[in-house]
């Protein structure tokens, strides 16, 4: 696909993205429908299914032959023989939203064959547009960014999040969150993964993982982070298998040790217990 046909489909993933997150915006503050979907804390509200039903509207109107995975629709169209699937998540951040916790975004992604080639994440609380298409950099608010600098794993500041099955597995990434704490200036945690990877791409993070993770969390901030210069892969450093779950995302300057000091995190059970 030439770049003329990518740019194309990104001012359509665009114009979904805005056109879900100023549902978000109307909706903000006034929600009266908020309820579980089955694990404790993973919520739904009707501005989740309303944005969706906005964003699902544009791309039938604009790409009626493409598949589409979205968060509360499921899947739409064949996504076995279709070269192209949407992956859709029109509220990245319900929790924090039904809070009014300022993270929280809009999230649009296209594979094409199955590797994602455009993405689009707006934030509609502090008005920032993430675009990226491959081969065509990465922008916020129309001005290109880039990843950050920084060198060495002792100097950067990472990201992450819990899953929701957190409390029913050991693999909960609470280990790794402490011992990263640790090694590094400091480990955030927001809430949306696809603000994560938004604010790994412009440099205000150096890096990025969680596990438990979908398609629709992930697809648009893969492209965000590698056309901003940065490094997107498994937690080993391996290609990323984008329905694992897992992801490692940064600026390529920590890649390694980041990579690294994953796979020695202490379980917590060896941890030395105060008293």
């Amino acid at each position: 696909m030439d770049r003329n046909q990518l740019l194309q489909l990104l001012d359509i993933a665009t114009e979904a993205a805005l056109a879900g997150g100023a549902v978000l915006q109307n909706h903000l503050g006034k929600l009266e429908d908020i309820t579980e979907k089955g694990r404790p804390g993973d919520l739904v509200t009707e501005a989740d299914k309303a944005a969706e039903a906005t964003i699902l509207e544009v791309l039938k109107r604009h790409v009626p032959e493409h598949a589409i995975l979205a968060e509360e629709s499921g899947q739409l169209g064949d996504l076995h023989s279709n070269p192209f699937l949407w992956a859709i998540d029109p509220l990245d951040g319900t929790t924090n939203y039904a809070h009014q916790y300022p993270f929280f975004s809009c999230s649009v992604g296209l594979l094409i064959d199955g590797v994602p080639q455009v993405g689009v994440v707006f934030d509609p609380f502090h008005n920032e547009l993430f675009r990226a298409a491959q081969g065509c950099g990465t922008t916020r608010n129309r001005r290109p960014i880039s990843v950050s600098q920084t060198s060495e794993l002792s100097k950067s500041l990472l990201v992450t999040g819990f899953a929701y099955d957190r409390r029913e597995t050991a693999d909960n990434n609470y280990a790794e969150f402490c011992y990263l704490t640790h090694l590094t200036q400091g480990v955030r945690r927001s809430g949306s993964a696809s603000i994560d990877l938004a604010h790994v791409a412009c440099g205000r993070l150096d890096g990025y993982w969680e596990r438990g993770l979908s398609l629709w969390d992930i697809a648009a901030g893969i492209v965000l982070v590698k056309e901003a210069g940065g490094s997107v892969t498994a937690y080993d450093g391996g290609p990323i298998e984008i329905r694992s779950g897992r992801i490692l995302a940064t600026n390529g300057k920590i890649h390694q040790s980041l990579s690294d000091a994953l796979g020695k995190t202490p379980a917590l059970s060896t941890w030395p217990q105060s008293r």
